[in-house]
C-alpha cells in the first residue's frame, strides 16, 4: 500500500497565485487535462506512459520552484512509466490525486517544527515535533502516522508503557480532542520498504483539530518516568523522524517535510590516520588524524593531543585541533612506513595506512568511492554532509555522490552538480557528477554513471531509458565516450553478458552489500576487457570510511584505487577509463602487479613466456596471495607461517566463517547474508583470549562472560567473504577439542531473490579435535541447498609479514589469456588487482 504523498514545505502563501504559477502555460494546460482524465477514469496500461510523462514534468517543475517532494513520488512515477502493473498504477493515481489536492488547496495543511538537537548517538534523548494545523481541520478519525526510516536503528518505539524506554506520546493544545493509538500499513523507505509494515499511528478518537491548533509528538517522553528514546548509533545532520497526517478517517496520509534533526558522535574512543599511499623522498605531505567514537562517528568534546611514531627512532608530538587534526610531515629515506598514533596518555591507539616513499615517483595511488547515497534517495543525511565526510572524515582523493535516478528530481540534480563544482579543487579533492541507473536485475541491473565534468544537465535515467542497451545509446548520444564511465554492481546484478567497451571500463566487485568477486569474473569469462573497483554503497552519507549499521548493509565499505600521475579531474578519470585500478575491502593496501613489464588493467603483446611480478604492502599481516589465470588458480602462497610444534602447550588459531554469494541461477541476485550464531566451548584446554579480527565490523560479536567455564558466545555475518576470530589457547593436550553449537539462523538482506528463496541454515553441532588437524588446518562444511558454507580452524604464527614481493613465471600458448591477483590479510581485508591480458586484441 503506497501512502507516501505530496506536501508543500511552506504553506504560508498560496501554492498557485495569479501571475506566479510555477507551471508554464503549456504544462498547466496538460496538468489540468491530467486531473480531468484521472477524475473520469483510472490509469491503465494504455494511457499510463502519457500520464506519467506529464506527472514527471509536474513534479520537477514543483521541485525547481522550491517545493518539498516526498520520498517516493518520483519512484512511483518511474514505475508508471516502465512497469504498468495494477499495484503500480494504483499508487500512481494516488500520487497524482494528492498532487492535484495540494495544487487546488495550497494551504490545507499546516507547518511542522522540531527540536533539532544536536543529540548524542546511541544515548537516550527526547525529541518533540510540533504540528500547527493549517486551513483544513483534522476531523475525528484523522490523525498522525509516525513512520520510521528503514535504515535507522533507534530503539524500538512503544506507546504502552510511559515508564519504559522509547515511549512515544501525542498531545494537543485543543483539550476537546483525544487520541487512540493504533497502526497503519506503510510501504516505501519509511515503512517496510519492499512490503507494507504496520506503523505507529495516533488517530483522533473524539473532537476536531481546528486551524491554528498545535499537536506535540514526543519521542522519548520522560514524563512517566521513562529514560527517553535510544538514538541511532550513527551521526547525521538530517536524521529522519517522518510524520504523515490524515485529515479524516477516509482520507490518505500526507507526508510532512522531514525536519533536520542532528545527531553527533560520542567522546573519543579511537583514532585513525590517513596519509597518501605514495610520496617522494623528502616530499611534504599531510597526515590527517581523525578522532572517532566507538561507533566510528567523528568524536565530539575534548580530543587529546597525539603522538605520531613514524619509525622506531622518530616520534612527533601533535597538538590536537579538534576531531580532525592535520599535520605536515616528510620522510627522508625510501621505504615503507606505517605510522602509529596514540594519545598522550596512551589510552587511545590507532594506525595509519602504509606509506611507500620512493626516490622517483611516476604514478601515485589515489583512493576513492564511486558509489554512495544520502537522503536524496533512500538514504539518510544531506548532500553537504556526504561531501564533507568524503573530503574530511574519509580523506578521500575522489568521490561520486551517485543517487538512485528513480528518486532524483531536477532540483536535486542541480544541487549535486553545484556540489561537484564547489568541492572540487585539483590537487586536493576531486568530485565527479554521477547517479545510479536503477532497474531490476531482469532489466539490466544497477549501474553507476559518472561524468568527467559537471556540465551535464541531462540525466540518461531509467525513467526514459529503462533497458541497458538504451542506457548505452542515450549516453553515447549525450556525451563524448571519453567523458563517461559506467560501473555496474552486483546488488541488483548488472547483466554481465552485455557491456559497452567504450563506456564500461570497471566492475564494482565489493561494497557494504558484500563481496562479489564472482561478478567481475563473469564479465571476464564473457570476454569483456574490464578492471575491478570497489565502493561503499553507503546510505548514511558516509562515503569512503564507514562501519556497518546492520540491515542489508552489513560490512565495511570498499574503496577503489586509481593509479595516476596527479590528483586532478582528468588524470583520475583517465585512470578509470584506462583500467588503472584495483579494489579493496576498505583497507588502503598497496598493491603493484605487472606482467612482462605491463601494469594491471593493460594488455601486453603476446609472448609464451610470462613473468609476473607483484609487491604487496599490507595494513595487517598477509595471509594468502593468489594469482588467477583464466578463472583458475595459477599460483597461491600462504604467509602466516604455521607452527608445527605439536608438543607445544600453547597455540594461536584463526577461526574463520565463510559463505558464498554467487547466485546459482543465471540472472538471479546474489545470495543474502549468512548469519553465524552459537556457542564455542573448549574442552581439555583454556581460551586465554578470543578477538574479532575486523576492528571495523561491530556486528562481529563476542560474549566472554562465561569464559571461565570455557564458553564463548559469538555472532557474525558473511556474504562472499570470511569473518575470523583470533583464538589463543593454553593447556593444550592431545585431547583438546573445540565444540561448536550453531543455532538456526536465516539469510537476510540484499536485493530480493528472483529464483532462489532465502534459506534458513539449520542448527548444527560439531567438534574440532586438535589432534586431527592436517597441515595445521581442520574444517567443517555445512550444506545449505546449493551452497557449501565452511568453518575453518588454522594454527598460525603469532608473527606475520606485511610486505611481500614475488616473481612467478608462467607459460602460455594462446592469445587473450588474462591474469589477476587476490590478496587476503589476516584481518580478513582483501585487495583485487585489475587483470592483465596477454596478446589478443583490445576492444574497439
Amino acid at each position: 500500500m503506497f501512502k507516501i504523498l505530496f506536501l508543500t514545505l511552506c504553506l504560508c502563501a498560496p501554492f498557485v497565485a495569479a501571475n506566479t504559477d510555477y507551471l508554464s502555460p503549456d504544462l498547466r494546460s496538460r496538468v489540468n487535462q491530467l486531473k480531468a482524465e484521472l477524475d473520469a477514469r483510472p490509469t491503465n496500461q494504455t494511457n499510463s506512459n502519457a500520464r506519467a510523462r506529464v506527472a514527471w514534468e509536474w513534479v520537477n517543475a514543483w521541485s525547481r520552484s522550491g517545493g518539498y517532494v516526498p520520498v517516493d513520488a518520483t519512484r512511483i512515477i518511474s514505475g508508471a512509466l516502465n512497469t504498468p502493473a495494477n499495484p503500480v498504477l494504483r499508487a500512481f493515481d494516488a500520487t497524482v490525486k494528492e498532487l492535484a489536492f495540494f495544487d487546488d488547496n495550497p494551504n490545507a495543511l499546516g507547518q511542522l517544527e522540531a527540536t533539532t538537537g544536536p543529540f548524542t548517538a546511541g544515548e537516550f534523548a527526547t525529541i518533540t515535533q510540533t504540528y500547527t494545523v493549517g486551513e483544513q481541520a483534522i476531523q475525528t478519525g484523522g490523525g498522525f502516522l509516525l513512520a520510521r526510516h528503514f535504515m535507522t536503528n533507534y530503539g524500538p518505539w512503544q506507546n504502552s508503557d510511559p515508564s519504559g524506554p522509547n515511549y512515544v506520546s501525542v498531545t494537543a493544545s485543543n483539550s476537546k480532542v483525544s487520541f487512540l493509538a493504533t497502526t497503519t500499513p506503510l510501504s516505501g523507505m519509511h515503512g517496510g520498504f519492499r512490503a507494507s509494515r504496520e506503523t505507529m499511528t495516533f488517530r483522533l478518537a473524539s473532537g476536531t483539530l481546528q486551524p491554528g491548533d498545535t499537536v506535540n509528538i514526543t519521542w522519548g517522553d520522560t514524563s512517566g518516568g521513562g529514560p527517553g528514546m535510544r538514538m541511532a548509533t550513527f551521526s547525521s545532520d538530517r536524521m529522519p523522524l517522518p510524520i504523515y497526517v490524515a485529515l479524516d478517517n477516509k482520507g490518505p496520509f500526507y507526508s510532512l517535510p522531514i525536519q533536520p534533526i542532528r545527531v553527533t558522535g560520542q567522546s573519543a574512543a579511537g583514532v585513525h590516520g590517513f596519509a597518501p599511499s605514495v610520496v617522494a623522498t623528502g616530499e611534504t605531505f599531510t597526515l590527517a588524524i581523525r578522532a572517532q567514537d566507538r561507533y566510528y562517528n567523528r568524536a565530539v568534546g575534548a580530543v587529546p593531543n597525539w603522538r605520531v611514531q613514524l619509525d622506531e627512532q622518530t616520534t612527533i608530538a601533535v597538538p590536537s585541533t579538534g576531531a580532525i587534526t592535520k599535520v605536515e610531515l616528510s620522510l627522508p629515506a625510501a621505504g615503507i612506513y606505517r605510522p602509529s598514533i596514540s594519545s598522550e596518555d596512551g589510552s587511545i591507539v590507532g594506525i595509519t595506512n602504509p606509506i611507500q616513499v620512493k626516490d622517483e615517483v611516476a604514478d601515485r595511488i589515489y583512493w576513492g568511492d564511486t558509489h554512495g547515497h544520502s537522503g536524496f534517495a533512500e538514504g539518510i543525511g544531506t548532500p553537504e554532509r556526504f561531501m564533507v565526510w568524503a573530503r574530511d572524515d574519509a580523506s578521500l582523493d575522489y568521490v561520486t555522490h551517485s543517487e538512485h535516478d528513480i528518486w532524483l528530481d531536477d532540483a536535486e540534480w542541480e544541487v549535486l552538480r553545484k556540489h561537484v563544482k564547489d568541492f572540487t579543487v585539483d590537487g586536493e579533492f576531486v568530485a565527479y557528477l554521477g547517479y545510479e541507473w536503477t532497474v531490476g536485475t531482469r532489466n539490466g541491473g544497477h549501474h553507476n554513471v559518472l561524468f568527467r565534468n559537471p556540465d551535464h544537465r541531462q540525466r540518461i535515467s531509467s525513467h526514459f531509458f529503462p533497458t541497458l542497451t538504451s542506457l548505452y545509446t542515450g549516453l553515447r548520444n549525450a556525451a563524448n565516450n571519453r567523458d563517461v564511465v559506467v560501473i555496474p554492481h552486483a546488488h541488483q546484478a548488472g547483466n554481465y553478458r552485455i557491456s559497452d567497451p567504450a563506456l564500461e571500463p570497471l566492475i564494482e566487485i565489493m561494497s557494504q552489500h558484500g563481496n562479489f568477486e564472482w561478478f567481475g569474473r563473469m564479465y571476464l569469462k564473457h570476454g569483456h576487457q574490464v578492471g575491478f573497483t570497489a565502493a561503499s554503497d553507503n546510505h548514511l552519507s558516509q562515503p569512503g570510511y564507514s562501519a556497518p549499521q546492520g540491515g542489508s548493509l552489513s560490512q565495511r565499505g570498499g574503496l577503489g584505487a586509481i593509479m595516476a600521475t596527479e590528483k586532478t579531474v582528468d588524470a583520475i578519470f583517465d585512470g578509470m577509463k584506462e583500467l588503472s585500478s584495483y579494489a579493496t575491502t576498505g583497507d588502503r593496501i598497496i598493491l603493484n602487479f605487472s606482467l612482462n613489464g605491463e601494469d594491471m588493467g593493460q594488455r601486453t603483446p603476446y609472448d609464451p613466456n610470462r613473468e609476473i611480478k607483484l609487491a604487496v604492502h599490507g595494513t595487517a599481516p598477509i595471509d594468502t596471495i593468489t594469482v588467477v589465470k583464466n578463472d583458475q588458480v595459477l599460483w597461491q602462497k600462504q604467509y602466516l607461517e604455521l607452527e608445527n610444534n605439536r608438543s607445544s602447550r600453547t597455540g594461536t588459531y584463526l577461526l574463520s566463517f565463510q559463505s558464498e554469494s554467487e547466485p546459482q541461477h543465471r540472472g538471479d541476485n546474489p545470495r543474502g547474508w549468512r548469519a553465524w550464531e552459537g556457542t564455542l566451548k573448549v574442552l581439555d584446554g583454556t581460551i586465554e583470549e578470543i578477538t574479532p579480527q575486523d576492528a571495523s565490523f561491530p556486528l562481529q560479536v563476542i560474549d566472554t562472560s562465561e569464559l571461565a567455564d570455557g564458553n564463548v558466545r559469538f555472532a557474525t555475518k558473511t556474504r562472499g567473504d570470511t569473518s575470523s576470530y583470533l583464538v589463543r589457547l593454553s593447556g593444550i593436550t592431545r585431547n583438546t577439542r573445540m565444540q561448536f553449537d550453531l543455532i538456526e539462523t536465516r539469510e537476510t538482506g540484499g536485493a530480493p531473490p528472483i529464483y532462489r528463496p532465502q534459506q534458513r541454515p539449520a542448527a548444527d553441532s560439531f567438534a574440532f579435535n586438535l589432534r586431527d588437524m592436517e597441515d595445521n588446518r581442520i574444517s567443517h562444511q555445512q550444506q545449505v541447498d546449493y551452497y557449501t558454507d565452511t568453518v575453518t580452524l588454522r594454527r598460525i604464527s603469532t608473527e606475520g609479514t606485511m610486505d611481500v614481493e614475488e616473481t612467478i613465471n608462467d607459460q602460455g600458448n594462446r592469445h587473450g589469456d588474462y591474469y589477476y591477483v587476490r590478496v587476503v590479510q589476516a584481518n580478513d581485508a582483501i585487495a583485487w588487482s585489475s587483470p592483465i591480458w596477454v596478446g589478443g586484441h583490445p576492444p574497439r
